[in-house]
């Protein structure tokens, strides 16, 4: 039993696009292997902007540990503290 040329292409390429197709959706396969790619240059970039968020608050921590008039600005600005003998002036704005 001799089997045709065109049998044998058929089996062939059946071949090749069974093979593609497990290398492409099996539970490690190239779009695995992508969408996790994708997943690592994001985390990258939210573990960067932590750094620089970092490096910003140890820049502003280190201000405040040698200015006096840096603690009174952020006192009065963010915590609305004021000295005894300052009179406070609320005005809303609409």
């Amino acid at each position: 039993m001799k089997i045709s040329r065109k049998v044998y292409n058929i089996i062939f390429i059946s071949c090749l696009i069974l093979a593609f197709a497990y290398l492409f959706f099996n539970d490690n396969g190239i779009l695995k292997y992508l969408k996790l790619k994708s997943e690592i240059k994001s985390l990258e970039a939210e573990i960067n902007k932590a750094e620089i968020k970092l490096h910003n608050l140890q820049l502003e921590i280190d201000s405040l540990k040698s200015s006096k008039e840096k603690i009174e600005k952020v006192a009065r600005e963010k915590y609305h503290m004021f000295k005894p003998t300052e009179k406070v002036i609320k005005i809303d704005e609409y």
